[in-house]
């Protein structure tokens, strides 16, 4: 089934740093996968980082990206192995050559175990075969601010 998500399509890759006021800075590498689910108005997504210098692995997270509606709501589910499940709700706004993606969370589910995450947000900026990314959280007692920044690059 198309829709506004198929230019995600395909596996993407390349770096991008993260830093928060509870951690030391640091680069990563990403791989991030989004499938199509035949007959679905959904993309499935699988996402893996690495540590730039020590090259050991650092997160990941997979889940499910939908569009709703006109088309343009789009719906994200993701499920993190340190035990945060996150859904966030967007639009997406097109522009020449991609699309403008503004995504906040709604709802964040936490283990026992889990880090004390409150609130993310994450912006997409697709433009033809390059995807850069940025992400907010709010977390350990601290308001949402920046914490990564990626660019991809399709496979």
């Amino acid at each position: 089934m198309s829709g506004p998500l198929d230019q995600l399509l395909g596996t993407w890759s390349g770096t991008g740093s993260g830093h928060y006021p509870t951690i030391a800075p640091f680069g990563y590498s990403e791989e991030i996968t989004f499938a199509a689910v035949p007959t679905k108005p959904f993309l499935a997504y699988q996402q893996r980082t690495r540590h730039a210098t020590e090259d050991r692995p650092l997160h990941a997270e997979s889940g499910y990206w939908r569009w709703v509606g006109d088309g343009l709501t789009i719906e994200v589910v993701l499920a993190h192995p340190t035990g945060i499940a996150e859904i966030l709700e967007g639009r997406v706004h097109p522009v020449a050559g991609g699309f403008d993606l503004d995504l906040a969370s709604r709802t964040i589910a936490l283990t026992t175990t889990a880090k004390d995450v409150r609130t993310t947000s994450r912006r997409f900026e697709l433009r033809g075969d390059e995807l850069r990314y940025e992400v907010a959280m709010g977390s350990v007692g601290l308001p949402l601010q920046p914490h990564l920044v990626a660019v991809l690059q399709r496979r």
